[in-house]
């Protein structure tokens, strides 16, 4: 398709699992867009010459919110503790490539510089989060118990950086109890250094 209207302005819709770096080899130069819909990542748009905003290489549009994030924003965003909140980003945000560029638009931070929640004291507008509640090095046998402690029931695990099968683990830590919690599983920290760590969280909602 390139080959055939190379020279011309495009506008293309795309699957959003489409591999970007071989659209470079391909010779394609423009803007891609990555678009979701209360969560869920619908398509990667392609726009080419003009119809691609200048400077702008990758976009991230979210519909339900009418938010817009581009490689063009500033992207200063730190990389500290968890505070308060954890946020999973959006999925069109994280497609893209933009997950500093959301934390230092709503004031939030990554908790390890390669892996995508971001934390902060606040929650942007409209966005679920994970109040922390504990945070322990992953252990099953210890999160076991911190879970069981809560009285946890309902138990939702986001896993980032460790291989952790989210189902098999809820089996194995047995919740029994009568509060809906939620655990994120991210590994912090790189090289020897690096640690799977847990944290149990109560979910905005």
């Amino acid at each position: 398709m390139f080959d055939c209207y190379r020279g011309r302005e495009l506008v293309v819709k795309c699957a959003p699992g489409i591999d970007f770096d071989q659209l470079g080899r391909l010779g394609f130069d423009g803007e891609i867009e990555l678009t979701s819909y209360q969560g869920s990542v619908r398509e990667a748009c392609l726009w080419s010459g003009r119809l691609a905003e200048p400077g702008v290489r990758r976009r991230a549009s979210i519909l339900e919110r009418g938010e817009q994030l581009t490689d063009a924003d500033p992207d200063d965003c730190p990389v500290a503790p968890a505070g308060r909140w954890i946020v999973d980003p959006d999925g069109a945000v994280v497609r893209a490539g933009l997950v500093r560029h959301y934390g230092a638009r709503h004031g939030l931070w990554q908790l390890d510089p390669d892996i995508a929640y971001l934390s902060g004291d606040r929650l942007p507008p409209d966005v679920r989060g994970f109040e922390v509640l504990e945070q322990l090095e992953f252990d099953e046998r210890r999160l076991r118990h911190a879970l069981s402690a809560r009285d946890c029931g309902a138990l939702e695990i986001l896993v980032r950086g460790v291989r952790v099968d989210p189902d098999a683990l809820r089996r194995r830590l047995r919740p029994r109890g009568s509060q809906p919690l939620s655990v994120v599983i991210a590994r912090i920290g790189t090289g020897v250094a690096g640690r799977a760590t847990a944290y149990a969280c109560r979910p905005s909602r």
